[in-house]
């Protein structure tokens, strides 16, 4: 992975990030718990870091799940 691929998943805690990371393992995306970029979030400590071509699989996969994201970001 390259650092111009990257996008992060901003949750609204570290259980959910946690959570969400299990989920996407498991419908096989990769994915990352990193900390979370300060000028992006301040409230939960990590995200996920996933490949941008992964973006759109990633967000159905957990809006599927029913959780909840603060938001997707490039990176």
């Amino acid at each position: 992975m390259y650092r111009d691929r990257y996008a992060v998943i901003l949750m609204h805690s570290t259980s959910h990030a946690i959570r969400a990371e299990k989920l996407l393992y498991q419908a096989g995306i990769e994915s990352k718990l990193i900390p979370a970029p300060r000028h992006l979030s301040s409230d939960c400590g990590v995200c996920l870091r996933i490949e941008r071509a992964d973006v759109e699989q990633a967000r159905k996969t957990l809006e599927d799940s029913r959780m909840e994201i603060e938001g997707v970001h490039e990176i």
